[in-house]
């Protein structure tokens, strides 16, 4: 199990000060310091940057602070895991979910399919955004996360180590703030881009997209790389009135940006992504899965 403290450290952290994070645990600011410093001193890491005007995370500590929720959640379900397997017959299927990946394609799956696999449940484990979670997560589907929905190519399965069933072929769109000109639109043209900065995420990371980026650039549109999706992506995208490529799927990601369709074809495989080798419950899912699809 995880050292307790880290529970602290990042109760500590969303506090910003060592007098509030007391406050709202009912304890002592000299308790939680030293928590704190045990914490440190285990660890061999400089957390915090302490000011009289309160406290700001370290390089490390910002890493940390990252990672600590995903690692405290894991630890709690592998022990809902270890009573689950004391006995019952329910499966429970664990859907990771995030604003970049969303589980609303459980709304979308065919009706019925509980009528076909009755015993498995889904459970709901949210993760937050960071590359190091991504990588985390797909190299150890079966492990916290049994399946997460989500863009991918051929290289992106390889690269990643898991396996895939696509759902549908997402269309590329774009993402704008509601003050932007174009989210008065229904729906936008490439003459509509012509002028304006195209957020695109960087070459190599899906291969259909690559294809759009060739595309952009022959129509000479203005292009502004970006290295992974998360919600400060978006937060620039709407402070800078730039144009964001987007997916349909992220129309709830953040409330000030409006998903509008474009006229091209371009669009990317999504899907569920899944361990190469699933366990028993997520077989029995994807194949009930499958089965309802081709009906």
């Amino acid at each position: 199990m995880y050292n307790p403290k880290l529970e602290m450290f990042v109760k500590v952290a969303e506090a910003g000060s060592f007098s509030k994070a007391a406050e709202d645990n009912y304890i002592t600011p000299t308790a939680v310091i030293k928590q704190i410093n045990s914490l440190e001193e285990a660890l061999g890491l400089h957390l915090f940057i302490r000011t009289h005007r309160g406290l700001t995370l370290t390089a490390s500590g910002q890493s940390l602070f990252n990672d600590a929720k995903y690692i405290m959640n894991y630890c709690k379900e592998s022990v809902q895991r270890a009573k689950r397997a004391q006995g019952g017959k329910t499966r429970i299927l664990r859907v990771g979910t995030s604003p970049m990946t969303p589980g609303e394609f459980l709304l979308s799956l065919p009706i019925g399919l509980r009528d076909i696999v009755p015993e498995v449940k889904v459970e709901l484990v949210p993760f937050q955004n960071t590359p190091e979670n991504a990588r985390e997560i797909l190299a150890n589907l079966g492990r916290n996360i049994d399946v997460v929905a989500g863009l991918f190519d051929e290289t992106f399965e390889k690269e990643r180590g898991c396996a895939a069933l696509k759902l549908e072929d997402a269309p590329i769109c774009c993402a704008v703030g509601l003050h932007h000109p174009l989210a008065a639109k229904n729906r936008i043209s490439i003459d509509d881009l012509r002028g304006e900065k195209l957020m695109l995420i960087r070459r190599g990371w899906n291969l259909y997209v690559d294809k759009l980026r060739d595309f952009a650039v022959r129509e000479q549109l203005a292009i502004s790389d970006f290295n992974f999706f998360d919600l400060s992506v978006f937060n620039h995208c709407e402070h800078s009135n730039d144009v964001l490529i987007a997916f349909g799927f992220w129309k709830h990601a953040h409330p000030l940006m409006k998903i509008l369709p474009v006229d091209w074809e371009f669009t990317v495989p999504y899907g569920l992504l899944y361990a190469p080798k699933p366990s028993e419950t997520v077989a029995l899912f994807l194949e009930a899965l499958s089965r309802k699809r081709e009906l």
